[in-house]
């Protein structure tokens, strides 16, 4: 075959997986990242991260070809007590001046029961780059906003082990114990706003 028949063959093959995919952006005015962990094994002290980012791409055939991409500022964090949070924000824990943000980028997604995805792909935090699952529950339809966006929302949940990124700031109590828990509940509620469709 002539190679230039040959790359309109090959780009015609390519035309389905496009065909029914959409682009999202995160809407960050209505999307947040909170997390909870224990404090002195006894009680659990909440926050919540700073400003969430991203892109979605939503394939409308085969949501498992999906992809998402999504950042986090964590100069944002907030658990309600400044004191705390700039220790969080020091070299003993998420050292902001060298790694402000924290991505997540999906490596493989499998649908689950109704509206239940698992989401997994490579989380970087502090530096360092792991593999993490979300369950991911997303809206099936969608909703159009007062300006005529069109938009999506989804939530989703992991648990991590702030160890394996290097966060391994900790004390030890009298009464046995230490004084920070090492596995983070993260939860991340978003809202996505439709790109327009370019013109043809």
């Amino acid at each position: 075959m002539h190679p230039a028949l040959n790359a309109v063959a090959v780009q015609l093959l390519l035309v389905p997986s496009v065909v029914f995919a959409s682009t999202w952006e995160i809407d960050s005015a209505h999307s947040e990242a909170v997390f909870a962990v224990k404090h002195m094994m006894v009680s659990t002290v909440r926050g919540k991260l700073g400003k969430v980012s991203g892109t979605v791409q939503i394939d409308d055939k085969d949501v498992t070809k999906s992809t998402v991409e999504a950042a986090v500022d964590v100069n944002g964090i907030d658990t309600g007590e400044p004191s705390r949070d700039n220790h969080l924000k020091s070299p003993d824990f998420f050292d902001v001046a060298k790694y402000p943000t924290i991505t997540f980028k999906s490596t493989r997604i499998k649908k689950g029961a109704g509206n239940q995805l698992m989401v997994t792909g490579d989380l970087t935090m502090h530096g360092v780059t792991k593999p993490v699952t979300l369950a991911v529950t997303y809206s099936p339809t969608e909703a159009k906003d007062p300006q005529g966006h069109i938009k999506r929302g989804a939530s989703a949940t992991a648990r991590v082990n702030r160890k394996d990124f290097g966060l391994n700031w900790n004390k030890a109590l009298e009464t046995g114990g230490v004084i920070v828990g090492d596995n983070i509940d993260i939860t991340l509620d978003v809202e996505l706003t439709k790109k327009d469709t370019p013109p043809k």
